[in-house]
């Protein structure tokens, strides 16, 4: 019997990190082919649910032993798969499902940014322009619109997946009115309004995106006499007149423009309004391989980055905010509470 040296150990685990592409590749298969929702609740055989999915028998059993690598599936004695805790995050049928977000993290035009990364790291901006000629989401909505729709359904697992959780944790006693900028479809808000019946709020983002809301704040749900649908953009104006602000997730676009969103609160809110930031650290918490993986991502695709606390920190103060608390929300994202000047707008 051989005994696996520490040098090999460690030559091993570098050209696995190397062939780590294979694992998302992978589970965007899986996620393509149905598989999480192919396997029902007993263990089954390649040669099965090759028959389920219409896929060769032997290609997709070479697929699954490689899910199980990474403690997606299960391989018993006899060659059947079965579900994990992570297979059952792809299905339909999940409370929260994640088949939509990992399409997003594994679109094909993904590919070739990463193999640009080196030129990123070196300009500290990103190669996206370079490569199609438009910025990021111009490109996106109007050349790729399947891969639009995946980022829309994406967006709508992200927030549902932690909607509850942040509204929980949100600094909000005492507000009357909230605006959620950037939020989407507006899950957050709907958990927030649910959360606090005297609280009113406002759903900021863009045209398309407002217009698809969730159906609790369109004409005839159960919050719409509670909520105002708002189109505009960040970087040009805020809304006015509310006693918070909430960015979830949405500060990650380059420091320029993140400062200018700030500073945009900064001069339309009253004075003392509450300004709540959620975001992953890349620093900080047992989320950093995420986050810091996203971090790179949003370095290719639109020069932005995850934020490290202290300079997250620094940008909401050099905005003219002042920070009043900082805080975990959960094991991958962080709060921080600050407030417009209390003398007056600056």
């Amino acid at each position: 019997m051989t005994t696996e040296t520490s040098t090999e150990r460690q030559v091993l685990g570098l050209l696995e990190r190397a062939l780590s592409a294979s694992c998302a590749a992978s589970l965007r298969a899986a996620v393509k082919l149905g598989l999480a929702d192919a396997l029902g609740g007993a263990p089954a055989t390649a040669d099965h649910l090759a028959t389920v999915v219409g896929a060769d028998p032997d290609a997709l059993r070479r697929l699954l032993r490689s899910l199980t690598c990474h403690e997606v599936f299960t391989e018993d004695s006899e060659g059947r798969f079965g579900h994990t805790e992570v297979s059952r995050l792809l299905r339909a049928d999940a409370p929260d499902p994640l088949d939509q977000l990992v399409l997003w993290m594994t679109e094909p035009w993904t590919w070739e940014l990463w193999g640009r990364l080196d030129e990123s790291v070196r300009t500290g901006k990103d190669v996206f322009v370079d490569l199609h000629g438009r910025e990021f989401f111009d490109h996106v909505h109007a050349a790729w619109p399947e891969s639009a729709a995946v980022f829309d359904r994406a967006m709508t697992q992200a927030s549902r997946q932690s909607a509850a959780a942040v509204a929980r944790a949100l600094p909000l006693s005492g507000a009357r009115t909230v605006a959620d900028i950037g939020g989407g479809q507006g899950f957050l808000l709907a958990s927030l309004l649910e959360h606090r019946p005297g609280l009113r709020g406002i759903l900021f983002d863009r045209p398309d995106v407002v217009a698809g809301a969730d159906a609790r704040l369109r004409d005839g749900g159960e919050l719409a006499d509670r909520v105002r649908l708002l189109a505009g953009d960040c970087r040009v104006e805020v809304p006015a007149g509310v006693d918070a602000y909430v960015f979830k997730n949405i500060l990650g676009m380059n420091d320029e423009n993140a400062a200018v969103v700030l500073g945009n609160v900064v001069r339309t809110a009253r004075p003392g309004a509450r300004v709540i930031i959620v975001e992953n650290l890349v620093d900080d918490g047992p989320g950093q391989r995420f986050s810091t993986a996203m971090d790179l991502r949003m370095l290719l695709t639109v020069g932005g980055r995850k934020h490290t606390r202290s300079g997250l920190l620094g940008l909401v103060e050099r905005s003219g905010l002042v920070v009043r608390d900082v805080r975990p929300v959960d094991s991958y994202q962080h709060m921080i509470e600050a407030t417009t000047p209390a003398g007056g707008s600056a």
